[in-house]
């Protein structure tokens, strides 16, 4: 044995170790250089063959080797163990493009409030928000919602208490944006031109087409000379940036305490074309919105004199547009956080 055996054993270990990328080789080469039968071990037990003037040096240098090998086996051991080893099971084409890397998107009741929005923005409609806590003054009595309302009852909002208020009992989670038309109007002289989308809240049971939580979006009209002429032309515009060019807008009479006359609002069926359907439920026609002209009761209260203004106001659930765009069948899906769900609308 000689200095030269020593050198060529470090290389080969050396080598040999370097393009180890798993356990098992790892320990094979473990056992085969570092073992007690092993190559270094085989080389100190030669030194009794070396001239008797180089036995001390040889065996130094051995001991070095082993001691050198022996950290580098403990390093890559450390890295393998660490997934972070540098060679790689599989080939990598490095001039390959990444992988593009997940993104989020809107939610589909932003993007349909987000679409709404534009529409009305293009008409010359305001963006207005509102609280979320409401007065029982501004969410029912300034809209004309008499005091034995169905609203009022406890089954049907959710009343807010705070026991060191003694107003709190006023208060209430809104049933409805509504009550930014009176607040709008008590701050603002005519004209005015607004959309108030917003989350509304209602005490009842979930189902496919009902939700206790949903966001509602408002339109107020106010100004001298506004007839429902203004309105229909406004919706029925509305009904065909969203649905369609082809699409009808139908007004039927409804009743809402805070506009007279008012209006149901539907556009004919985009499945069936009118024919009638599951979708719409054999009618021809699905409702949209409810709509109506600015009660003169409402109009007095906020100090707007009705013979001189006139306006009108609507009201849509969002996820509902959605779900007739979509082809939605469960309102539920909505706030279920399911990617499943999610994922269709990026």
């Amino acid at each position: 044995m000689n200095e030269s055996d020593i050198e060529k054993l470090r290389q080969s270990a050396l080598n040999l170790l370097g393009v180890i990328d798993n356990s098992d080789d790892l320990e094979e080469w473990r056992v085969r250089f570092l073992g007690r039968k092993g190559e270094i071990s085989v080389l100190m037990r030669g030194l009794s063959s070396a001239p008797e003037s180089e036995r001390a040096f040889l065996g130094s240098t051995s001991n070095s080797l082993k001691k050198a090998l022996q950290q580098e086996y403990e390093i890559q051991k450390t890295t393998l163990l660490s997934g972070k080893s540098g060679v790689n099971e599989f080939d990598i084409d490095i001039s390959l493009p990444s992988r593009k890397a997940p993104v989020g998107t809107y939610h589909p009741t932003t993007k349909i409030v987000n679409e709404i929005a534009e529409v009305f923005k293009s008409m010359g409609f305001d963006i207005v928000e509102g609280p979320e806590v409401e007065l029982d003054e501004y969410n029912f009595q300034k809209l004309n919602i008499p005091s034995d309302h169905p609203a009022r009852d406890m089954w049907n909002s959710l009343w807010v208490e705070d026991g060191n208020d003694p107003d709190s009992a006023s208060m209430l989670m809104r049933t409805h944006t509504s009550p930014m038309q009176i607040r709008i109007m008590e701050e603002t002289t005519p004209p005015i031109r607004v959309i108030v989308p917003g989350k509304t809240y209602r005490y009842e049971a979930t189902d496919a087409t009902h939700e206790w939580q949903f966001c509602q979006i408002e339109g107020l009209a106010v100004a001298e000379d506004i007839t429902f002429a203004n309105l229909k032309a406004t919706l029925a515009e509305f009904a065909k940036r969203i649905f369609g060019d082809k699409r009808k807008a139908r007004f039927r009479c409804d009743f809402f305490p805070f506009v007279e006359p008012g209006a149901e609002v539907s556009i004919d069926c985009f499945k069936c074309e009118g024919d009638g359907c599951r979708v719409c439920g054999n009618t021809g026609w699905i409702e949209i919105m409810g709509a109506g002209m600015v009660h003169p009761k409402v109009l007095r209260g906020v100090g707007y004199d009705p013979e001189k203004y006139s306006g009108f106001a609507f009201g849509m659930g969002a996820e509902r547009i959605a779900m007739l765009k979509e082809g939605i069948e469960d309102v539920r899906l909505f706030y279920s956080n399911d990617l499943r769900f999610l994922k269709q609308f990026i």
